[in-house]
């Protein structure tokens, strides 16, 4: 039996040995999207089954005998001993957020083989390892947060300054989020509607979870999942309909405002009216879409129009300026890596841990679930007609917004496109028109519907599958924004509380209604900033989430270094310490990129100085609102590494400390408590 092991993985590495080759070296002719999906399993099943099991032996000394915080602390609350099957999908739905999705898509500008690159490295030897270690870390320190880890391992010094800037880092990814959801639904009628019922039908799941059918979850998802289906269709007859369609056709600073007062409503109201709900529904929708998508790429196999590296390696991309390294990994920042994880990580899951065995698949496995659906994500960009891709994508202050003119400044770059082509694309999916639909969401769900209406239905069937997909792609963006809002009011109820001990009482809604109008001011600021912007916003704001949001994984591989040492393991460090030196080279190149650039296409300050002089054109009643903007966001890249730099210098003190034996080392870890013989066992 260990000998027909020994082959079978032995098989498997040589067939994504292969995958990877053909993927990396064929050139001059497509290849079939099956190669990806193949190197893609390969890699990740020899990952957890082999990396994953050595830093669980080695690095975390896994133990199933010591008793959980879940077990220990069990309350029927917060901490529930919970079979890791159901943890696993709770991790998932709560990482999954639109990052895996929308970057990819964004840096298949590239070409699809950068991108399918660093998403299967980045997640096995980067990503997977964050989620795991810190998941373990927490575990093993009661469910403790990462900025309290970083308080307690660091100094006090790195947890004030882990919470500024997780703090800060979460406002910007919020915005990003919801800048996203408001390229996919803006003069979109067929959009809006559908989700605007979500709403609805989620507040409708939450009343019925709550006080008609108590505990039945399966049955109010399957009911939400049913409404939600009738909410797409009828979509269709409200685009149809003249006086309906007038009233869902929203431009995007309408939106902008409808998704703030969405978001403090959302924080505002009790989690089990709207939060809890959206997230059952979410998780049957994201699992069952990817699933479904894998399907239809296996049995369609179709071929990848993008080329393996495209012209725009060197910098002049229209989707966003900057060249392959480093932008290429700050744009595919959750498919890889994602710092947000590690708040995951730190949050509720850890508190949900029967066996410290389960931490390995929930951990690891978890995030190579979620970079799967980045694989799935550059799939679908890069079977879309490069001309039709670069035309939905491009803002129309790059390629113009006239259709005329959009197509032939695509065509000039050898990726022939058609005014007419294109109004065919829009007709097809019920749209009126795709031109300039910047942030990747209405990317993804063309190349999601084409793939579905070959394989289900035909072609009659795209404008259905095209505004799934995009209801799909909104509802978890949706559950992100309210669910980060929460977290973001929490940690802002815990740091304005010690100023203003009312404001630190969770539960008081007069402190409720103050902090969450305060965050969701932060992140609705950097929205209006976005949606204002003649490049779409989407060229300003990514990178700037992809840094944010990397910082934060430096954070977090800062804090498992040092614990790491600090445990005696010191030897195992470059486990964590691989990722954190490559994150530091492309998240400190970008940021000196996005702030000093002389290229006004790349340096904030650049194009500030380029409109305040008349370089770069602009309405005259813009320019200081531009120049605004450009320079807010340079103060707060520089803010933002300053601080991480804080905390990387105080980290590296400690491992100096503690290594060259001038400090003892002493962890904050729980007190061993042996397990229960009966348990959860998964």
């Amino acid at each position: 039996m260990a000998a027909l092991r020994r082959v079978l993985w032995i098989g498997v590495a040589l067939l994504g040995a292969a995958a990877i080759g053909v993927i990396a070296l064929r050139r001059g002719e497509p290849i079939n999207a099956l190669w990806l999906v193949v190197a893609a399993l390969c890699i990740y099943a020899i990952g957890l089954r082999f990396y994953s099991t050595f830093i669980a032996a080695k690095v975390l000394a896994l133990d199933d005998t010591r008793a959980t915080p879940a077990e220990r602390l069990e309350n029927g609350r917060d901490f529930v001993r919970t079979n890791k099957w159901v943890v696993f999908g709770h991790h998932f739905a709560a990482i999954a957020g639109p990052g895996p999705l929308l970057g990819p898509v964004l840096a298949a500008q590239f070409g699809y083989l950068p991108g399918t690159i660093w998403v299967l490295v980045g997640a096995v030897l980067g990503g997977c390892v964050q989620d795991f270690v810190i998941l373990a870390f927490s575990v093993r320190r009661d469910g403790k947060s990462l900025c309290q880890m970083a308080k307690e391992e660091i100094g006090k010094v790195g947890g004030f300054v882990s919470f500024v800037a997780v703090l800060s880092i979460i406002i910007i990814l919020l915005s990003v989020a919801a800048l996203i959801v408001v390229n996919a639904l803006k003069n979109s009628p067929w959009g809006t509607f559908t989700i605007a019922m979500t709403i609805p039908i989620a507040l409708l799941m939450g009343i019925y979870l709550r006080t008609l059918r108590p505990g039945k979850v399966l049955e109010t998802s399957a009911i939400g999942f049913v409404l939600v289906m009738f909410a797409i269709i009828g979509g269709q007859f409200v685009s149809h309909h003249a006086g309906l369609a007038k009233v869902f056709t929203l431009t995007a600073p309408q939106l902008a405002v409808a998704i703030i007062i969405y978001g403090f409503a959302a924080s505002a109201v009790p989690v089990w009216l709207l939060l809890a709900p959206r997230d059952y529904l979410s998780t049957f929708v994201k699992l069952g879409t990817i699933i479904v998508l894998t399907l239809g790429i296996l049995a369609l196999r179709p071929t990848l129009q993008m080329p393996a590296l495209t012209r725009f390696i060197d910098g002049t991309g229209p989707i966003f300026a900057g060249k392959l390294f480093p932008f290429a990994f700050i744009t595919i920042a959750c498919g890889a890596i994602s710092g947000f994880h590690s708040l995951i990580s730190s949050g509720t899951t850890p508190k949900l841990i029967a066996r410290e065995s389960h931490i390995r698949m929930i951990g690891y496995g978890g995030m190579a679930a979620e970079s799967f659906v980045a694989i799935m994500a550059m799939i679908a960009a890069c079977t879309l007609a490069p001309g039709a891709y670069f035309a939905v994508n491009s803002p129309a202050g790059i390629v113009g917004a006239l259709p005329a003119d959009a197509t032939a400044m695509i065509t000039s770059w050898n990726f022939p496109i058609t005014a007419a082509d294109m109004a065919h694309l829009a007709q097809s999916v019920g749209e009126g028109t795709l031109f300039n639909r910047t942030g990747g969401a209405p990317a993804f769900a063309l190349g999601m519907a084409q793939i579905f209406s070959r394989a289900l239905g035909g072609e009659r069937f795209t404008a259905i599958w095209y505004h799934f997909a995009i209801m799909f792609e909104a509802l978890f963006i949706l559950t992100v924004l309210d669910a980060g809002t929460r977290v973001a009011r929490f940690m802002l109820q815990d740091g304005l509380g010690h100023w203003w001990p009312m404001l630190g009482r969770t539960s008081s809604y007069p402190s409720i209604l103050i902090t969450s109008g305060l965050t969701v001011a932060a992140w609705g600021a950097f929205l209006w900033q976005g949606v204002r912007d003649p490049l779409g916003g989407i060229n300003s704001l990514w990178p700037l989430f992809g840094i944010a949001n990397q910082l934060l994984a430096i954070v977090a591989l800062c804090v498992a270094t040092t614990i790491i040492i600090k445990s005696a393991r010191a030897r195992f460090s470059w486990v964590t310490l691989a990722p954190l030196a490559w994150l530091l080279a492309v998240t400190f190149a970008a940021s000196w990129h996005k702030v000093f650039n002389p290229n006004p296409r790349i340096g904030f300050l650049a194009h500030a100085s380029a409109l305040a002089s008349g370089a770069v054109p602009a309405k005259a009643t813009e320019i200081s609102r531009l120049v605004f903007n450009d320079r807010l966001d340079a103060v707060v890249t520089a803010m933002l590494v300053i601080l991480v730099t804080l905390i990387l210098a105080e980290s590296g003190m400690e491992w100096w400390r503690v290594l060259s034996g001038r400090k003892h080392a002493v962890t904050h870890e729980s007190p061993y408590v042996q397990a229960e013989a009966v348990g959860v066992s998964g």
